[in-house]
């Protein structure tokens, strides 16, 4: 039985051995709960609890919006499945990679004006055809990369293509930018790998919405204007000089022919190349890399406006391509157009010039370096010179495999087993082509 009942508890209780009672505890301000420091230590123990705790929940939020943020911007992004099953069935007939590790990205800028915003820009015949082609050669060591814009009226041949109904074309000699109409990127793709001998790795598309989004993500960039420009059908009035340019006001720069330069192509190819090296320039630059509230604007842009090959439709696909390119010089990034002339038979279209044409797209096929000028052609021959038609090879030498071993049979519409070039019988020295580079936009 129990001798508590009638015992005084807690510290005034007598010690058996007859020692007087200990006097009451006394507890200062702040001292804890006890004189010997329990207190303290369970009070720490729970502050430090309900700390982690509260850690614990904020990364958890963290971490839950960036995993909605990385959705988000993941599911932006339109797979092109048609295209990848249609280039599968052709497979055979496509060029071999040369050079492991180089990688090239056909970019294509869609005139289609079906889609968000896009209808404002004229009606929409249920056609389309690519307003803008640019060909990417990334170098092996990515310490380069190179972007040659093919003009959209050059004539080439243009192999059978699958149409929206099933339908397939005949093969054709025509100008390029029918390929798109005809087929879409699939059509593009093996029109560029027939006219190159450059196998594509990958593509992008792009629309009049998606563009100006991208632009207007960064905050605009700057452009260099010799003249002032009032063209009232791209919607356009800006004065001379350095201007930062919006999305709305960058679309008009780059698709404008009529009132700008000497309304030719060619001249509104040369505004593109510009302008996407200002670009490039001002999204390598710290301001928006390193800033999260101007980062996540640029990277929802681009991916609500890209469709891409299955292996490029994810932020894992697209970072792994950025971050090869994320240390490459600006003085690297190089910006040309294929060496064309106007067609014989019609003013109206171009022509590949050869060999400079072939020079170029040995170079790229096999990861050789070239170089590019602003300045006019000096040592083209005199002959080319005179009537225009060197339009874009400074120096240039001639190929190689002229005897047409190069591993195509034009009659067959089909690659041959033959041995493709050998990269390491490139052609040397690097020659130059006339383009412009990503360094800088300035009004020189």
């Amino acid at each position: 039985m129990s001798d508590t009942a009638g015992t005084p508890a807690g510290p005034e209780r007598p010690d058996p051995a007859g020692a007087p009672p200990e006097p009451p505890a006394t507890y200062a301000p702040g001292a804890g709960s006890s004189p010997t420091g329990e207190g303290v230590a369970r009070r720490r123990r729970r502050w430090l609890r309900w700390t982690a705790m509260g850690a614990a929940g904020l990364v958890l939020v963290a971490g839950g919006a960036g995993w909605a943020i990385y959705n988000k911007l993941d599911g932006n992004i339109t797979k092109d499945t048609d295209a990848a099953a249609e280039l599968a069935r052709y497979d055979k007939e496509r060029p071999t990679a040369l050079v492991h590790g180089a990688q090239n990205i056909l970019l294509i800028g869609s005139d289609t004006r079906a889609g968000r915003g896009n209808k404002k820009y004229g009606r929409d015949p249920g056609t389309q055809r690519s307003d803008t082609t640019i060909l990417m050669h990334l170098a092996a060591d990515r310490k380069s990369a190179t972007a040659v814009s093919i003009p959209r009226d050059v004539m080439v041949d243009i192999p059978r293509c699958r149409q929206s109904d099933g339908s397939r074309t005949r093969a054709q000699f025509a100008q390029f930018n029918w390929a798109y109409e005809f087929g879409g990127t699939a059509c593009t793709i093996r029109t560029v790998e027939k006219m190159t001998k450059i196998r594509v790795d990958h593509h992008m598309v792009v629309d009049f919405a998606g563009f100006k989004d991208m632009v207007d993500a960064v905050d605009g960039v700057q452009v260099c204007l010799k003249q002032p420009i009032n063209d009232t059908d791209a919607h356009l009035k800006i004065a001379a000089g350095m201007q930062t340019l919006s999305g709305e006001q960058a679309l008009g720069y780059v698709r404008a022919r009529k009132s700008i330069g000497n309304g030719s192509d060619t001249d509104r190819m040369d505004r593109q190349q510009q302008f996407l090296a200002a670009l490039v320039n001002k999204v390598q630059s710290n301001d928006v890399l390193l800033n999260p509230a101007k980062l996540y604007p640029v990277l929802d842009a681009a991916t609500s406006s890209l469709t891409t090959d299955p292996a490029l439709a994810s932020l894992r696909g697209l970072y792994e391509l950025v971050r090869g390119m994320r240390n490459i010089p600006t003085e690297q990034v190089q910006f040309l157009t294929v060496p064309r002339r106007s067609y014989v038979y019609d003013a109206n279209r171009d022509e590949l010039v050869e060999p400079a044409a072939d020079e170029l797209f040995t170079r790229l096929r096999t990861d050789a370096p070239l170089q590019v000028t602003r300045r006019e052609p000096e040592t083209a021959p005199r002959d080319e010179q005179a009537d225009g038609a060197h339009d874009g090879a400074d120096t240039y030498q001639d190929p190689e495999d002229d005897d047409g071993s190069d591993g195509y049979d034009e009659s067959a519409d089909d690659w041959s087993d033959e041995k493709p070039d050998d990269p390491s019988q490139s052609p040397s020295p690097a020659p130059t082509f006339r383009g412009n580079t990503a360094a800088g936009t300035t009004c020189e």
